[in-house]
C-alpha cells in the first residue's frame, strides 16, 4: 500500500472528537454540550435500568453499560452527536443468551460482537450497511417490539411466577397459568406511568416524560405504601460505584455455540448505530464516518464486556434528544456518561423504591415507538416480494429466533431482488418491435433487424447479464429451425456481466462453434469488455468476433456469409 493510500485509509477512522477539537472548541460550545449531555442523561437514566431488567439482568448493568459504552462511542465514534448505550433491539437476544449460557456467556458474546464490529470497520464494511433491505429492518424491528411487550407482561400485571420463558408461545402459556396472581397495585403503577408519559408527550413534549413518570409512580407507591414489587425488593440495594476492570474467563468450548448470537448483536449494533448516525446527519447537516463509527461501536462493546456490561450501540431516540438539546460535538455524549455516573453515585440509595411496573410502562412506550406500525402498514402495500420479506422476518423474529429471522430475511430479499432483476432483463430478437412502438413509428431496432442478410440472426440483451438471467442464453440457438451462418449478439445495453454471465457467453460460443455458426458480439460496454479480456474470451477468426456496434456487425456478417461454405450443421 502506498503512503497516500495508507493515509487515506487512516483518515477513515479519525474520531469526530479529534476533528472538532482541532477546528477549535470554545466555552460556548462546552456550555451547549453540557446542557445537552445533562438532558440526555436524564432521559437515559430510567431507560438504562428498564432495558437491563428486560434483558434478564440487574438495573445497575444497564447503568454501567450506558456510562462506559456511551463514553467510548462518543470519544472514538465517527458521528458528531451520536449517543450510545443499551437499546431495546438487544433485549430478545440478550435475554435468551443469559437464560441459556448465564451472564458469563453474555459477557463472552458481547466481547466477540465487539471484535466483529472492529473487524467490520477495519475492512470498510460500514458503507455496505446502507444496502440492508428496508423490509428486513422493518420486520425485525416490529418483531422486537412485540417481543419486548410480551416480556413485560409479568411486571405490568405483577404476576407471581418464576422465570419468564424465553420462547414467545411458552411465555404466554405461562402468563395464562398465573393470570390469577395479578397484583392490583402493579396494574395501578403501570397505568399511572403510561398516563403520565402520554400526557406529557401531548402537552409538554420537551419534558423528560420517562423520568417524571418514574418519580410520580415512586412517590405514589411510597406515600400510599402500595404492595408493588420494586427494584429493591427484587434486586436489593444498587451499587453506587462502577465495577472494576476484569478480563473475563473465556469458555472456549462454548465459543462456537455463542457465535450466532454474537453475530446478531454485532449486526444489530452496526445497523442501528449507522441508521442513527444517518438520521443525526440529516438533523445537523453533517456527515458521519461510517467505518470509524463501526470501530468505535466495537471498542465500546469490548470495553463494556470487560467491565461486566451489556451490548451497546447508537441510540436513535437519545441521539435525537441530544441534537434537539443543542449538542455541538461528541463531548456532549461524553458528558452524558459523566452525568449518568454522577446520578448513580448520588441516587442509588433511592432507586430501590422505583416500582418495576413503572419501568415496564416505560418499556411499553419504547416498544410502541419501536414498532413503527405506520411504516409496517405502509410496507404492506408494497409489491408481493417485499410483503413476503417483511412478514417472514417479523414472524421469525417473534416466534423463533432473531438470528434466523435476519438470515432468512436477507436471503429471501436477495432472491426477490434476483427475480426482479432477471424479469427486467430482456433477451429479444426484435420481432415484436416490427409492430411499432405505440405511436405509429417503427422502432429503430426493428428497422435494423429488417436489414439482416439471409443466413444471419440477431438477438439483443437489455440489462445486466448476471447469474439470475445467464441461463436464458442457453435457449437462444434452440429457437432456430435451421441454424444460421452468423449469429449477432447485441450487448450495447448490457452495463454489467458477472462470472455466471461470462460462463453463459462461453457456453453459447462453444455451442455456436460446434454447430458451425460464427458468433459476432457487438457493442460491449467498458465493464463487460474488461471482464471478457480478463477471462480470456478472445476473438477467433471465423468463429468469434467482437465489433463496436450493430452497423459493423452487419458489414462483417455479410462478409462472413459470403465466405461461408454452407449452412450451419447440427449440434453434436
Amino acid at each position: 500500500m502506498s503512503s497516500s493510500a495508507a493515509s487515506s485509509y487512516a483518515r477513515m477512522f479519525v474520531p469526530k472528537l479529534y476533528t472538532v477539537l482541532r477546528g477549535g472548541y470554545r466555552w460556548g460550545d462546552l456550555r451547549a454540550d453540557a446542557v445537552a449531555g445533562l438532558t440526555v442523561a436524564i432521559v437515559a437514566l430510567p431507560l438504562a435500568m428498564a432495558l437491563a431488567i428486560a434483558s434478564g439482568t440487574t438495573p445497575d448493568k444497564g447503568l454501567h453499560t450506558a456510562i462506559i459504552a456511551g463514553f467510548l462511542i462518543s470519544a472514538f465514534g465517527g458521528s458528531r452527536v451520536q449517543i450510545g448505550g443499551p437499546t431495546a433491539a438487544f433485549i430478545p437476544v440478550v435475554f435468551v443468551v443469559i437464560q441459556k449460557f448465564g451472564y458469563g456467556g453474555m459477557i463472552l458474546c458481547t466481547l466477540m460482537a465487539g471484535l466483529m464490529l472492529i473487524g467490520a470497520g477495519l475492512l470498510r464494511l460500514g458503507t455496505l450497511m446502507k444496502y440492508m433491505p428496508q423490509p428486513v429492518i422493518t420486520g425485525f424491528t416490529a418483531g422486537i417490539a412485540v417481543s419486548i411487550f410480551s416480556s413485560q407482561v409479568k411486571d405490568l400485571l405483577g404476576l407471581k411466577m418464576g422465570a419468564v420463558p424465553a420462547e414467545f408461545l411458552p411465555r404466554w402459556v405461562a402468563y395464562g397459568k398465573h393470570i390469577a396472581s395479578t397484583q392490583p397495585a402493579a396494574v395501578v403503577m403501570a397505568v399511572l406511568g403510561l398516563a403520565v408519559i402520554v400526557a406529557l408527550r401531548r402537552w409538554k413534549p420537551n419534558w423528560p416524560g420517562f423520568l417524571i413518570a418514574l418519580l410520580v409512580c415512586t412517590g405514589v407507591c411510597v406515600a400510599f405504601a402500595l404492595p408493588a414489587e420494586t427494584i429493591g425488593s427484587r434486586f436489593g440495594n444498587l451499587p453506587s460505584t462502577l465495577p472494576g476492570f476484569e478480563f473475563p474467563h473465556i469458555p472456549f468450548e462454548r465459543t462456537f455455540e455463542l457465535l450466532p448470537s454474537a453475530f446478531t448483536i454485532a449486526f444489530l449494533a452496526g445497523v442501528e448505530s449507522l441508521l442513527s448516525a444517518v438520521v443525526a446527519d440529516g438533523m445537523i447537516g453533517g456527515r458521519h464516518r461510517s467505518n470509524a463509527e463501526l470501530v468505535a461501536q466495537g471498542v465500546a462493546n469490548v470495553g463494556s464486556a470487560l467491565f461486566g456490561g451489556l451490548p451497546a450501540t447508537g441510540a436513535l431516540a437519545r441521539t435525537a434528544t441530544n441534537v434537539r438539546a443543542g449538542a455541538r460535538s461528541p463531548i456532549a455524549g461524553m458528558l452524558h456518561a459523566a452525568f449518568l455516573l454522577l446520578f448513580m453515585l448520588l441516587l442509588s440509595p433511592w432507586m430501590r423504591y422505583v416500582p418495576l411496573a413503572a419501568l415496564a410502562a416505560v418499556l411499553l412506550v419504547v416498544a410502541w415507538n419501536m414498532s413503527e406500525y405506520q411504516h409496517f402498514r405502509h410496507t404492506m402495500s408494497a409489491p408481493k416480494g417485499d410483503r413476503l420479506v417483511l412478514l417472514l422476518t417479523f414472524f421469525l423474529t417473534v416466534f423463533f429466533d432473531l438470528t434466523v429471522a435476519i438470515q432468512a430475511g436477507i436471503v429471501v430479499a436477495a432472491f426477490v431482488f434476483m427475480f426482479r432483476m432477471a424479469d427486467a432483463v430482456e433477451v429479444t430478437s426484435g420481432i415484436k418491435m416490427l409492430e411499432g412502438n405505440g405511436d405509429g413509428q417503427v422502432d429503430e431496432d426493428a428497422t435494423q433487424r429488417a436489414r439482416l442478410p439471409a443466413g444471419v440472426e440477431a438477438f439483443q440483451i437489455s440489462g445486466p447479464l448476471f447469474f439470475g438471467v445467464a441461463s436464458r442464453l442457453d435457449d437462444l440457438l434452440d429457437q432456430f429451425r435451421v441454424a444460421p451462418k452468423v449469429f449477432i449478439l447485441r450487448m450495447r445495453l448490457v452495463p454489467f456481466i458477472d462470472a455466471s454471465g461470462m460462463h453463459a457467453l462461453e457456453t453459447l460460443f462453444d455451442r455456436c462453434r460446434r454447430r458451425g455458426i460464427v458468433l459476432v458480439i457487438s457493442g460491449l460496454q467498458q465493464q463487460p469488455r474488461r471482464l471478457v479480456g480478463k477471462m480470456q474470451l478472445h476473438p477467433r477468426e471465423g468463429e468469434l468476433h467482437f465489433v463496436a456496434d450493430f452497423e459493423s456487425a452487419l458489414e462483417l456478417s455479410e462478409t462472413l456469409v459470403a465466405a461461408a461454405p454452407g449452412r450451419g450443421k447440427t449440434e453434436a
